[in-house]
């Protein structure tokens, strides 16, 4: 009898492994999880990270907080609570991991007791808590705020002009300059200002008080940083003292005492970009992102040391070619890690902080974030690529032992089809290889003619990396050809190559879209007659470039497109942007006229997919109203989505559903790719994801 079971048991094993997985559906996108934030502890024996999964039907997310040993042992769940909690920090002398939540309503810093007990509510600041980091002493903590100069931290000062704005009879916005509006936020005379809250004394110290927004306020919400130093007695913070910050990139470190006082700019001498600070463990330096061209937000991003001694400033990677990204300190102090955005992938590096010398420590294809651990001897990374989901992993500073330790989305890894890519270089007329991800569809049978999609990155200075994404894997599940290629603007490939865009926005990229497409259309599998495109952002704006220059492809889809350059900057809020990449302002440039895609509207006749979101204050969203009336006049067929909430990036729980059966429904009414699992109309009008 045991041995039937035994064999009854091995057989179920050999038909799963070999079972057909399903294709990649919406559905199954949604239920991956997102493991992010590894933090070791003080001792190294131990790392905490958070979890966030999603509810497709009810439009929600939540994340968690999670607990395992240094080699992926014991793994344990921290906390359990509806509100989601994220963002888990050790005290320095181990016995609490603090972690922002909003469970109390606003997000708020709170601590666990890891000696056992309950969560510990530690802030309560009306304007919510943002990047909290411990002290040095383990009893205060780092964090910022948006705030009202006027009140500063005097939290019910701010509760009470904020109850104001958003429950008052008088609805309105007011600004007397420029950047009135960022991202997706009116600003209505609030700024960030930088704190420490000292619990025994229940007392915040505002570090930054006036009209200086420090940290400063940076693209997707993110802000460009702050730091404390190792002795506790200072704190750096990034801010542009800028009169005109609406059309420079200066960001500059200033540093302060950490009981209050008047900041010092230490980096006044280079108008370009100075951010993301961070001590090293022995207190001598300050390292930092730099730039060195002033007003150009895409220049190379270099690693930069500032010496607390000498007060001297020196660019560590110059001969290194490629874009630095995030980085850490090792324990010594002797060198640094740091990822960097090369040719389709996000690997990680070291650089010897005297000679110079990088090396590169282990190519996870794509990194987003890591930690080095207190030994310095090994380090965490989420990572993902293409055909994996982010997990954490394990790698020696060797480039030695890479493992995998967590598993989070291991049984959606076995049942879903996650399709792989293959990495091609595609000639273009300009004597140029196109680096093109490549992506074949589920249940691949080279004999069959497939539809095909090419899509095209935003930006514009940005790449196509090797990294998990649902656009790679949602289409070719539901039977599509997908290519991705990284033409003039990536990153990834020298600076050269990524500044060729500017001020040439429908030309080299379009002449290498196209050879793409004349690659795409050349595969035996791909039918030629049902070739589809679509982009994001700058990718949505060549998708408007393409309505008035070919009519190759069957049905399009421009999602926060760039229609009419001159009202596109009426309406920006970020000016250095088109000023430095169209040549000025309108009455300035010819650019504006010579790459606008509005003036070839005679010429439009390709079915569009508009999609867009009213929140949108990087890309209005009446670009793309003016760009849907110009296809309706034409006569083209079209269809408008305007998110209502949503800025540059849908909501990734409350509207990226919408986006993605969208894209399913119109590439299936004119490509033939299959059918979308839901209906989009009654997604609207019923505000929910029912099929």
């Amino acid at each position: 009898m045991k041995r039937l079971v035994l064999f009854s048991f091995i057989i179920l094993l050999i038909s799963t492994a070999f079972a057909e997985k399903k294709p990649f559906t919406i559905e199954a996108l949604y239920k991956i999880k997102n493991v992010l934030d590894p933090q070791f502890s003080p001792d190294g024996k131990k790392a905490a990270f958070f979890v966030v999964e999603y509810f497709l039907e009810e439009g929600k997310s939540n994340s968690d907080i999670y607990l395992m040993n240094a080699d992926g042992s014991n793994l344990r769940q921290l906390t359990f609570h509806p509100k989601a909690d994220w963002r888990p920090r050790w005290s320095p002398d181990g016995k609490w991991l603090m972690f922002l939540s909003t469970r109390s309503g606003s997000a708020q810093a709170w601590k666990l007791p890891l000696d056992g007990g309950e969560p510990q509510q530690v802030t309560d600041f009306s304007t919510g808590v943002s990047g909290a980091e411990w002290f040095p002493d383990s009893k205060r903590i780092l964090f910022y705020s948006r705030v009202f100069p006027e009140c500063g931290a005097n939290s019910d000062c701010n509760q009470e002009i904020n109850d104001g704005l958003e429950k008052g009879p008088v609805q309105a916005h007011l600004a007397d300059e420029l950047l009135f509006r960022h991202w997706n936020l009116w600003k209505d005379g609030s700024v960030l200002h930088t704190f420490v809250y000292d619990p025994e004394k229940d007392e915040y110290t505002d570090l930054s008080p006036g009209n200086l927004e420090a940290p400063a306020f940076m693209t997707g919400g993110a802000t460009a940083g702050i730091a404390v130093s190792p002795d506790g007695r200072e704190v750096c913070f990034t801010a542009n003292p800028d009169s005109n910050q609406w059309e420079t990139t200066n960001k500059d470190l200033f540093i302060v005492p950490s009981g209050g006082g008047d900041p010092l700019n230490i980096t006044d001498d280079n108008e370009a970009f100075d951010a993301h600070p961070a001590y090293s463990p022995d207190g001598r330096y300050i390292a930092y992102i730099t730039q060195t061209v002033p007003r150009y937000e895409s220049d190379r991003f270099r690693l930069a040391l500032y010496d607390r001694q000498t007060g001297q400033k020196r660019i560590i990677t110059e001969h290194f070619d490629n874009w630095v990204n995030s980085f850490h300190w090792a324990p010594n102090s002797k060198s640094i890690y740091f990822t960097a955005d090369v040719e389709g992938a996000v690997p990680i590096y070291r650089v010897d902080i005297r000679s110079g010398k990088i090396r590169q420590v282990y190519n996870f294809r794509t990194v987003d974030q890591f930690q080095l651990s207190p030994n310095g001897k090994y380090l965490l990374a989420a990572r993902r690529s293409i055909a994996e989901p982010r997990e954490i992993w394990r790698v020696d500073v060797s480039g030695k032992n890479a493992r995998r330790l967590t598993t989070f989305n291991q049984q959606i890894e076995q049942e879903v089809d996650i399709r792989p890519a293959e990495v091609v270089w595609v000639d273009s007329p300009g004597g140029r290889k196109v680096q093109t991800f490549l992506i074949k569809p589920h249940n691949f049978d080279p004999a069959k003619k497939y539809p095909a999609i090419i899509n095209v990155h935003g930006g514009p200075q940005g790449q196509w990396s090797d990294g998990f994404r649902g656009d790679w894997q949602v289409y070719p599940g539901a039977g599509y050809v997908l290519v991705f290629p990284n033409p003039p603007g990536a990153t990834g490939q020298g600076q050269e190559y990524t500044q060729a865009i500017s001020r040439d926005w429908g030309g080299k990229v379009y002449q290498d879209v196209m050879a793409v497409t004349d690659y795409l259309a050349d595969l035996p599998y791909v039918d030629p007659e049902r070739l589809g495109a679509m982009g994001w952002s700058y990718g949505g704006y060549m998708m408007m470039w393409l309505e008035g220059h070919t009519d190759r492809f069957k049905a399009i889809a421009s999602m926060m497109g760039l229609y009419n350059l001159t009202s596109f900057y009426g309406t920006t809020e970020e000016l250095w942007f088109p000023q430095y990449d169209l040549g000025g302002a309108p009455w300035e440039s010819q650019d504006y006229r010579k790459w606008t895609p509005s003036r070839f509207v005679k010429n439009f006749k390709t079915p569009c997919l508009v999609i867009t979101g009213e929140k949108d204050f990087r890309v209005s969203y009446t670009q793309s109203l003016e760009f849907f009336t110009a296809l309706q006049k034409m006569g083209v067929p079209s269809r408008l989505i305007v998110f209502e909430n949503d800025g540059h990036w849908p909501g990734w729980t409350t509207s990226m559903p919408l986006y993605y059966n969208a894209h399913l429904e119109w590439f299936h009414k004119y490509l033939g790719g299959d059918p979308a699992p839901y209906d989009s109309k009654e997604m609207v009008r019923n505000r929910a994801f029912k099929k």
